[in-house]
């Protein structure tokens, strides 16, 4: 990670250059949805990302693009990639619109559970007002260094794609930046 954030001097002080509020990494599955739209914050930012995908670079819209730098599990299945992206984080936030899990994004907080795993349930519905300062006060109180990112797919809840987004752009306090590549989604 001593490559990830950069160090200066200013006045006798160390100061750290990098992402803001201690997240050096952000990673997930890469999955359609909330997955995606971290992964591509995170490149559009110039935070570094990673996790694990499924062996083939599985996701809901075919094969995972390589400008994703994520690892490929043994495994073509969905779980084993769920978990060992709670393993190897410091903690995990899992985004929907509806106030109650189900799914993959249910699997998720068991396996944090199960782990041990800090874990962080966002709802658009339910918490549409203090998503920032939530997710904020959680990677503090946890010492978060490498975030998880879980949550809906794309064809279950369309908007969490633009709910992650304006999430981070108020955690980093960044400039509304899209890619290319954000339209296809959208």
């Amino acid at each position: 990670m001593a490559e990830k954030r950069k160090f200066i001097q200013t006045a006798g002080a160390v100061v750290a250059k990098g992402p803001p509020i201690g997240v050096e990494q952000i990673v997930s599955g890469g999955q359609t949805g909330a997955d995606r739209a971290a992964l591509d914050f995170a490149l559009a930012n110039g935070i570094p990302h990673g996790g694990w995908c499924p062996r083939g670079r599985l996701a809901e819209d075919g094969a995972l693009e390589s400008e994703y730098a994520l690892r490929e599990t043994p495994e073509a299945e969905y779980p084993q990639r769920t978990e060992w992206n709670v393993r190897d984080s410091d903690g995990t936030v899992i985004f929907t619109i509806a106030p109650e899990l189900s799914g993959g994004s249910k699997l998720t907080a068991e396996l944090a559970a199960r782990l041990g795993k800090p874990c962080l349930h966002l709802s658009q519905m339910r918490d549409r007002e203090r998503v920032g300062e939530r997710l904020r006060e959680f990677i503090r109180r946890h010492n978060v260094r490498v975030l998880n990112v879980a949550g809906s797919r794309a064809s279950n809840e369309p908007v969490v794609r633009r709910f992650v987004i304006d999430t981070f752009e108020q955690l980093f306090k960044t400039e509304k930046r899209r890619r290319p590549s954000w339209d296809r989604y959208d």
